[in-house]
């Protein structure tokens, strides 16, 4: 059954435009072992997600993509030039995985988490809590459609 999700990304580190361009991406330097976890055991190919810009101003989502590979180890983990590079991590027991990201589309304006706040049918998602930091998180699919709605108007 296909599943939902909400993935940040600051633009400086990797934008929506940078996304339509490279067309797909590998969503490596995840390092939160939930996030981890949602990539690893409960992402399938298919699986849809909102792009949200972190920490820009304003932040907000601001298109769609699409999971296109499932979890495979993190390169970054390896690389001892990554700021991702993590020591304990071996090829033979890796810490850290990642799922390939497929671009789909870039909304006509982006959806502030101002005006998420604001959005009845979203009370309850996980991005308008106060303190909710975690890269990854799952949306319902009422939440998904309703923002996608709103996002092509």
């Amino acid at each position: 059954m296909k599943k939902y999700w909400l993935m940040k990304s600051e633009p400086d580190a990797y934008s929506i435009d940078r996304f339509k361009k490279e067309k797909k991406t590998l969503w490596d330097g995840i390092r939160n072992y939930q996030a981890r976890n949602f990539m690893m055991k409960e992402m399938s190919v298919g699986d849809e997600f909102l792009f949200y810009h972190s920490n820009a101003k304003p932040p907000g989502i601001i298109g769609l993509g699409k999971i296109s590979k499932s979890a495979s180890p993190d390169p970054t983990q390896f690389d001892k030039k990554s700021k991702y590079f993590d020591p304990k991590s071996t090829k033979e027991s890796p810490r850290w995985h990642c799922v390939e990201c497929k671009y789909v589309k870039t909304f006509k304006e982006l959806i502030s988490l101002e005006e998420l706040r604001t959005l009845k049918p979203l009370k309850d998602m996980m991005v308008i809590k106060k303190g909710s930091r975690l890269s990854i998180q799952p949306v319902t699919k009422k939440e998904f459609e309703y923002i996608v709605k709103k996002g092509s108007q």
